[in-house]
């Protein structure tokens, strides 16, 4: 068995020792249901109502262009009531700290790594022990998860429309059957502004693990907010998920990510009998040997590639986390064994020291740094050594592509006829790697607004 030591990220009010007692004064206001804590458990949930939003999915009646033609609105109005009501649970003090008066800069260099100063994540927290070696875990209903999550810090339910369009329903019953509630909820430690906790059938006590269904909610979650700066992701157990419970994360960032800026190479595509317009890339240049899914004739189409991709590696023992970007038309997927180098004593004391531990969004090139001394010191020779040590080496990783390529219905290219040095005909950019190309580099990104600092 392989474990390392590290601060459990500390999700909810309700996740620490005593947690439960010290929290129950602040359940949502009115008369206390069920067990008197206004929980989201079987106890409390059935007998509650929270805001609900439905989103569309086409069907036979509902046409559907390809996901590559279309254009999101002008303002998106889930994105509005998720950061809506985030604020307001900021305001109410849900928060273990103020995240908006984190610093956050872009170091020099070709990559514009996003370094962020947040000490009051990990202040004061005892080391876990954490398994490494297992990506799928049985669910422990005697450890942390969501149904323990105090009714105030949810934001809405988040469900399929039973028609072709998106609705809101300012309070609706928390009933749902045959399966339980979809449910947004704020991560009371958050890394960035509007950082939010999906977390499909509450009820149903998922372990962390990717199914067709619960990719296909977090891809539309992306989708509906309709804004490239809006990010959702996801990491399995053995690649820094500390909650087996299963949930994805999502927050608000106005700059683009690294992994959106750099080229890529065509890979894989539909075979000639399934033809539905997915492809898959790999990256070029990057330290992290990933993959990126894009296309697809329907919504559906991209979710099931992805999905049968992330469910292959789940069955095969290999940790990974995903990245949604771009409105939920990219999908990042990153194969990784940084975990299993640590509990193996194969990563530097230096990178160890950082206390960062490369999940979702520290591969995707937003790193969030514990100590004053490593932000301010930040290079992007240090971003490069630290996810050097996540990646998979290259033969691993081309059995890796060769098995998700079958299990995701797919056809690899011959990339030998492909010229490398010709790189600009291969490249795929997300459409948010330029809308901020103004901002300079080693500049202070504040939660939307830059300041170069002089």
């Amino acid at each position: 068995m392989l474990t390392i030591k590290r601060v459990a990220t500390v999700v909810s009010n309700y996740q620490e020792e005593g947690g439960e007692k010290d929290h129950a004064a602040v359940a949502v206001e009115g008369e206390a249901k069920g067990c008197g804590r206004n929980c989201l458990g079987k106890c409390c949930l059935p007998a509650s109502d929270f805001p609900l939003y439905t989103f569309k999915v086409a069907g036979e009646d509902c046409a559907e262009e390809s996901i590559f033609y279309q254009k999101p609105p002008e303002t998106s109005f889930l994105l509005n009531l998720l950061l809506g009501q985030w604020e307001n649970r900021m305001n109410r003090g849900l928060f273990r700290y103020d995240v908006t008066t984190c610093k956050t800069k872009v170091i020099p260099g070709g990559y514009g790594f996003i370094v962020e100063l947040n000490e009051g994540r990990h202040l004061k927290k005892r080391l876990t022990e954490f398994r490494v070696d297992q990506v799928l875990q049985d669910f422990d209903e005697k450890k942390f998860n969501f149904t323990k999550v105090g009714q105030e810090e949810v934001l809405f339910m988040f469900e399929q429309s039973d028609d072709c369009y998106s609705h809101f329903f300012p309070s609706a019953p928390a009933i749902f059957k045959p399966t339980s509630p979809n449910v947004v909820a704020i991560n009371v430690s958050p890394i960035e502004y509007g950082h939010v906790l999906l977390i499909p059938c509450v009820l149903d006590c998922l372990p962390q693990r990717i199914d067709h269904m619960s990719f296909f909610l977090a891809l539309s979650l992306a989708k509906e907010a309709a804004n490239p700066f809006f990010r959702v992701g996801y990491n399995s157990l053995g690649a820094f998920a500390t909650i087996n419970h299963l949930h994805f994360q999502a927050y608000y960032l106005a700059y683009p990510f690294p992994v959106e800026k750099v080229p890529t190479l065509r890979v894989m595509t539909s075979t000639s009998m399934q033809r539905n317009g997915v492809v898959v890339s790999q990256l070029l240049k990057f330290p992290v040997r990933s993959l990126v899914f894009e296309g697809g004739d329907t919504l559906w189409d991209l979710s099931s590639a992805v999905a049968n991709s992330c469910i292959l590696l789940q069955h095969n023992n290999i940790p990974f986390n995903v990245l949604i970007a771009d409105c939920g038309k990219r999908v990042f997927l990153f194969p990784q064994c940084y975990a299993e180098k640590q509990a193996r004593g194969e990563v530097s004391q230096e990178l160890l020291e950082t206390q960062v531990n490369p999940a979702v969004w520290e591969i995707g090139g937003h790193i969030v740094l514990k100590r004053r001394e490593d932000f301010e010191n930040a290079s992007e020779d240090y971003a490069w050594r630290l996810l050097v040590e996540v990646s998979l080496s290259e033969e691993s990783f081309r059995e890796v592509k060769a098995q998700i390529s079958e299990a995701a219905g797919l056809c690899e290219i011959d990339t030998e006829a492909y010229n490398l040095h010709q790189n600009e005909e291969a490249v795929s950019t997300s459409s948010a790697a330029t809308a901020t190309s103004h901002l300079h580099q080693d500049c202070l990104v504040v939660k939307g607004r830059a300041w170069l600092l002089q």
